[in-house]
């Protein structure tokens, strides 16, 4: 990872340890942090309305420097991959992702999982994650995927730093 990184966006399934690796990221590098449950979802989980969090993302956007984790929607995520010079793709295995969901679970019935907004609906939310899991699998990893392959096969003087998945120790012990 070279000085050039000023725009990280960190991208994958639900659970595969986007945060944890933008945290990480972030404390290693200084770069600012931001995540995008934050502005997407209020304190509770009520959803902030749509044309406010486009706002907020493009605001993000076009700041110098950034990490951004996670995917927005399906605009925002190709905008974003655009405006990074870094792309992070965390792709594990399929069951690995249901695992860290269901442990994300168990842990936040005793204090809130760090990165989400304050007293999420930890409940719906893992149900959430639940379902879209195997749906990114079948339509988005093939994507992502698709992006690291031609982003790492561009020539040299046009490549961003790209650091496809698997992403396999976010953390030492994990």
């Amino acid at each position: 990872m070279g000085s050039s990184m000023k725009r990280v966006a960190i991208f994958g399934n639900a659970g595969g340890g986007k945060s944890t690796l933008a945290r990480r990221l972030a404390e290693i590098t200084k770069l600012p942090l931001y995540i995008l449950d934050k502005l997407q979802f209020r304190e509770g989980g009520a959803p902030v309305p749509h044309g406010e969090f486009l706002e907020l993302h493009r605001d993000l956007l076009a700041r110098e420097s950034w990490i951004i984790d996670g995917y927005g929607d399906n605009t925002t995520i190709w905008e974003r991959v655009e405006a990074a010079d870094t792309l992070i793709h965390v792709d594990l295995p399929l069951p690995l992702h249901y695992w860290r969901v269901t442990k994300r679970l168990i842990n936040g019935l005793y204090a809130d999982p760090e990165g989400w907004p304050k007293n999420s609906p930890l409940w719906s939310s893992t149900l959430s994650s639940y379902k879209v899991i195997p749906s990114c699998y079948r339509y988005v990893t093939p994507r992502y995927r698709k992006l690291g392959a031609e982003m790492a096969a561009a020539p040299s003087s046009t490549n961003s730093n790209v650091i496809p998945g698997p992403v396999r120790k976010l953390e030492a012990g994990e």
